[in-house]
């Protein structure tokens, strides 16, 4: 745990590293970064928040090519599964789903597609292609982004027609682990300035990347992915009307994370190996169409409406177990459909900027899980339910020109939640991993010990819940002669209330936790300096409620808590120093404080523990250096490294359970260091491009689960990614 002082130290050293150029500070003439934040555009240096914001090429350059990536290129984030790329869990300030694993379950990170909020946790997994940028918004975005934006907000928008010319791209590659990829994309005008299509696709698939011994076992980790995406946008000559319509599809074969499971299993194995005789296939689709309609109502005045639907399904065969004995295997299936619309109102007077709107979303999951245990006889648990959320809120957000330098942000929102679990049932079984489950025992609705109840195939269990939630934003924003940006801010994050989706032993488990709130404050720096360096820096102090955590007792028996009371502080900064024509520098600092000031799982009181997935130092440190001009284009490296704090998978960190069997000491990674690089050849129309991602072979974890509180003889842990590297050849037109 980090102390108060040490936090106040950090960022002193910060703003004093950047006072120099503070005193200094003058516009380098530079092309700004466009952002839309605040649901407007922006320049990035322009916006009282602390956002990240990468293009396409910058993560290309910083070896990052899947969302799960992304906590390599973004300060105080972790992302984090017990399904490798799938369903990742993003951690963005020590805010996350913690050790929660069910698919039902809303991320306190809200993840965007063009600003269409994706519900379902499996569809954030996606592969990155033809993007124009992501924007990750860290702290809670409860004013414009809405409900389960605790953590912040990621929003990944994507390349749309410019409507003048035509052009494209296709790129191919090849590495270890016998990994093929091919991206391209293609935009036609069909009518100059008011007419155009882009059309663009992906496709990734390798071999998996840690071995299994057992014999004619499937690797683990190995990647099968198919992407597509088309836009058509129509802008009228007579009409002050921009229309996108845009449609996706994606679909995952990738093998299953590979874990850590029976230790016995485990001796004389190598860290990228694994003994399992079922390592199944993560098979994953995703799918949606949107209407994107901007109208320009006058100079000042402009209406934009967003309308979706998506869906999608996942279907998972999860060997839990690591060991070639059938201990604990299970096969996760959900499948998923959403529509929302949100029409909001831009308005851009001469002291007043102005956004305002309606939303509404709705989202439904049908889950179906089996669970195959070692119960004598061999048999397990099956569960279904059918879960569906609406949500409805209005929201606005001024910036109010005090003077010509100081701005007053005024923001609120207004939510109403409501959520239904349906058709519930599980029932204990008889049979093996293979055979059709024998129902023998019905388990929900029953609230007594798994066996107790008799099977009644017409049992069903319902609940539902209604939240209310008031959001907002306040913030003082004063701009210096230099053009620096200095901020101080209020927000207010809310996450709805949810259902246990893990309860499947019992209906004694599975009930409606609270709502989430986070009282965030926050004051940060950011701005361009001495015609060399841009720099934003913030420093942060969250009182955070109810945080949504699964207590898993013997039973097994899942139970949904909220943890009362948590603290979370800190301070992070973000750099580019152009150094010359030819080099530039980039890095990142995170510093993290968390503690739960109240928390009692299983019966032990673990208040003064860390939040889990918050390490308390992040930072990266990349460069961009123009080697050479070699046959008519130019030679660029491009290293960087990340480093990441000691973090712990689990709220219990050290302490274990009297009488348990709890080893969680084992459910934590200590810090590390991983080395990216990419060395390219680039003309205009043409670049090869030769990458390397933890190029020194770190060994990591990224996930570890209780299993031995459940009642199982081991812990649950999932090592990450090898070294990987690969040759890509890219095409302009």
């Amino acid at each position: 745990m980090i102390s108060t002082g040490r936090a106040r130290w950090a960022m002193g050293f910060l703003l004093a590293s950047a006072a120099p150029a503070l005193a200094q500070g003058v516009d380098t003439g530079s092309e700004d970064i466009v952002v839309t934040a605040q649901r407007r555009e922006q320049s990035l240096l322009e916006v009282p928040l602390a956002v990240t914001a990468l293009s396409d090429a910058q993560l290309a350059d910083r070896g990052v090519t899947n969302s799960a990536q992304l906590a390599s290129v973004v300060p105080n984030l972790q992302v984090n599964s017990s399904f490798g790329s799938t369903q990742p869990n993003f951690t963005l300030r020590g805010i996350g789903v913690a050790n929660e694993y069910n698919s039902n379950q809303a991320s306190p990170v809200g993840v965007y597609i063009n600003d269409v909020y994706i519900a379902p946790r499996s569809n954030h997994g996606m592969g990155l292609f033809d993007l124009q940028r992501v924007e990750v918004l860290r702290g809670p975005q409860g004013t414009l982004f809405g409900r389960n934006t605790t953590g912040g907000a990621i929003n990944f928008i994507t390349r749309a027609p410019g409507l003048s010319g035509n052009e494209g791209y296709v790129e191919v590659g090849y590495g270890n682990y016998n990994r093929w990829t091919a991206q391209a994309a293609v935009e036609g005008t069909l009518i100059d300035d008011q007419v155009g299509l882009r059309v663009a696709g992906n496709l990734v698939n390798s071999d998996g990347m840690i071995k299994n011994v057992y014999p004619g076992g499937r690797d683990g980790n190995s990647q099968d992915t198919l992407q597509g995406r088309a836009t058509l946008r129509v802008k009228p000559a007579n009409l002050p009307v921009d229309l996108k319509l845009t449609g996706y599809y994606g679909r995952d074969r990738s093998a299953q994370a590979a874990v850590f499971g029976l230790q016995a299993f485990r001796e004389g194995l190598g860290f990228y190996e694994t003994n399992e005789n079922r390592l199944g296939l993560s098979k994953t689709e995703a799918w949606g169409v949107s209407a994107n309609i901007g109208v320009e109502l006058s100079d000042s005045l402009t209406l934009t409406s967003i309308t979706s639907y998506d869906g999608g399904s996942l279907n998972l065969q999860q060997a839990a177990d690591g060991s070639p004995l059938d201990i604990l295997d299970i096969h996760w299936t959900s499948d998923y459909r959403q529509f929302s619309e949100e029409a909001r109102l831009n308005y851009a007077g001469e002291r007043l900027n102005l956004v305002g709107g309606v939303f509404y979303g709705y989202d439904r999951n049908f889950t179906a899980n089996q669970f195959n245990l070692p119960l004598p006889p061999a048999g397990g648990f099956y569960q279904e339910y059918d879960q569906v959320r609406r949500s409805f809120a209005l929201f606005a957000q001024g910036d109010i020109d005090l003077t010509s330098k100081l701005v007053l942000t005024l923001g609120a929102r207004y939510t109403w939640d409501s959520s239904s679990y349906n058709d519930a049932f599980a029932y204990l079984f008889v049979g093996g991993v293979d055979d059709v489950p024998f129902p023998i025992a019905t388990t929900v609705p029953c609230p007594g010990v798994a066996g107790t109840c008799a099977y009644d195939p017409d049992a069903r269990f319902e609940l539902s819940q209604k939240n209310r939630a008031l959001t907002g934003r306040v913030a003082l924003s004063y701009t210096l002669d230099s053009g620096t940006l200095l901020y101080a801010s209020y927000n207010r994050g809310y996450r709805a209330g949810a259902v246990n989706g893990g309860g499947y032993t019992s209906s004694a488990g599975i009930d409606y936790v609270k709502p989430e709130f986070v009282n965030a404050y926050e004051v940060g720096v950011k701005g361009r300096f001495a015609d060399m360096l841009t720099l934003s820096a913030s420093a942060f102090y969250y009182d955070y409620r109810n945080q949504q955590l699964q207590d898993t007792r013997p039973g097994p028996v899942s139970f949904l808590v909220n943890a009362p009371k948590s603290k979370v502080y800190g301070v992070e900064a973000e750099a580019t120093l152009r150094a010359s024509d030819a080099l530039t520098l980039n890095a990142a600092v995170g510093v993290l404080g968390t503690e739960y000031v109240e928390l009692t799982l299983q019966g032990v009181d673990i208040s003064g523990n860390r939040l889990p997935f918050a390490p308390t130092l992040t930072s990266q440190l990349g460069l961009d250096w123009r080697v050479a001009e070699v046959g008519g284009g130019a030679i660029r490296f491009s290293p960087n490294v990340l480093f990441t704090g000691a973090q712990y998978f689990s709220p219990f960190n050290q302490v274990d359970v009297p009488n348990s069997g709890q080893l969680n000491r084992e459910l934590a990674q200590g810090g590390f260091a991983k080395v990216n690089a990419t060395l390219a050849w680039e003309t205009e129309r043409l670049q090869v491009r030769l990458w390397g991602n933890n190029l020194f072979n770190a060994r990591t974890l990224s996930y570890g689960l209780d299993l031995r509180g459940a009642g199982f003889p081991y812990n649950f842990l999932v090592p990450a990614n090898p070294r990987t590297f690969g040759i890509a050849g890219r095409l302009s037109f």
